[in-house]
């Protein structure tokens, strides 16, 4: 007699590995190991010039931090709202110029103290940059980029004429730390490594928040957005201030580093073409993309520094540089990272979702005939 084989001994297929969230999900990508590595990373930074005490990398990872925080700031207005100024060395010398007045006009003689000035400087320089930003707003598109390349200029050549504020070409000097040279780079690193945190701190605050969706909205469409009841304008001027106001603090530490401010170096186009670069090869409009990109370009822009004595070469590299990310690495390597690694995990989950689908099969294959035939598995 023929029996019919029981729900209960008919296997059961598993369900896909695609519906579970967690399936196939890497440790790193969970709140708690993203705030482990959050924790390694700035432990690394914290040590580095401890491990690393040799001036000259020191110095290369002071420039650099500086640059993470001017890149993360230019980030934050360009990278989400779509408008690519390459103006904002206008505001890292003004940053420095405000840095060199204050210290000036306090008679402060050098120390720790002289830091305290660096906020005041991003605040001051935050103020240069509403009527900039006012300005520059009214424009979109290639006219915005124009308009910030002559703000520039035009704050480049007050820098060289405004001898009452800038001393000119002759410079104007800030005081000399009291430092012993063994330690003299770590307090400027650790100034540099602080605007750095803050930088990326607002960028990551921005693009949580519903002032970041805003300038979301606007790169994706202005218009539709204006019609939505997103007041573009103060958005955007907001969004501009802040970028000028971080900046600003990093030129400040950079004049202080330096010990003087001059206009060819404090107003630097190559500025400009390198947070520019340094956001669309990290990835335009991510958070870690202009800290990765800085990490790169900025030891590879102090190598060129040192091998290429004519600025206007090391420019025409860096041109050529921006070009081939452009064309070749559009969308910067943070997000062909992310992609390349979603494409890897949906091609592990469908295979495991196969090996699974399969394992029945193999199973009924394996039962003998006698089996079969009475529909009882054994």
């Amino acid at each position: 007699m023929r029996t019919e084989p029981s729900a209960a001994s008919t296997p059961a297929l598993s369900t896909p590995a695609l519906s579970t969230p967690s399936a196939g999900g890497y440790w790193w990508t969970s709140g708690l190991g993203r705030l482990a590595c959050l924790a390694v990373i700035l432990v690394v930074a914290v040590t580095f010039p401890f491990v690393f005490s040799n001036p000259a990398t020191t110095s290369v990872a002071i420039f650099t931090l500086l640059y993470v925080g001017a890149a993360s700031a230019w980030n934050t207005f360009s990278g989400y709202s779509g408008y690519m100024a390459l103006g904002n060395a206008a505001f890292y010398g003004s940053g420095a110029y405000v840095m060199a007045n204050l210290a000036t006009h306090l008679g402060m003689s050098g120390g720790v103290g002289v830091f305290a000035l660096v906020p005041l400087a991003g605040v001051g320089t935050g103020v240069i940059a509403i009527p900039v930003g006012w300005l520059a707003l009214r424009t979109r598109r290639h006219t915005f980029v124009v308009i910030t390349i002559a703000i520039f200029f035009i704050f480049q050549l007050l820098a060289y004429n405004l001898r009452s504020i800038t001393d000119g070409s002759a410079g104007m000097p800030l005081p000399v730390p009291p430092w012993l040279a063994v330690a003299y780079n770590d307090y400027f690193y650790m100034a540099a490594l602080t605007v750095a945190i803050i930088a990326v701190a607002v960028a990551w605050a921005v693009r949580r928040s519903s002032f970041g969706l805003k300038l979301l909205a606007i790169r994706d469409d202005e218009d539709r957005a204006l019609g939505l009841g997103v007041r573009t304008r103060r958005v955007k001027l907001t969004a501009f201030v802040l970028t000028g106001t971080l900046t600003g603090m990093a030129g400040a530490v950079y004049a202080y580093y330096i010990g003087s401010v001059y206009p060819p170096f404090a107003f630097d186009a190559l500025f400009d073409v390198t947070v520019a670069l340094m956001a669309f090869l990290g990835g335009l409009g991510t958070i870690s993309g202009p800290v990765i990109g800085a990490l790169i370009l900025e030891p590879v822009q102090q190598y060129l520094n040192t091998e290429l004595t004519d600025a206007g070469l090391a420019l025409i590299v860096f041109g050529a540089l921006f070009l081939l990310v452009i064309g070749f690495l559009p969308e910067g390597i943070v997000p062909a990272l992310g992609r390349l690694l979603r494409a890897y995990r949906i091609r592990r989950l469908r295979s495991g979702e196969a090996r699974e689908s399969a394992g029945p099969l193999s199973a009924g294959a394996d039962e003998s005939p006698t089996a079969a035939r009475s529909g009882v598995v054994e």
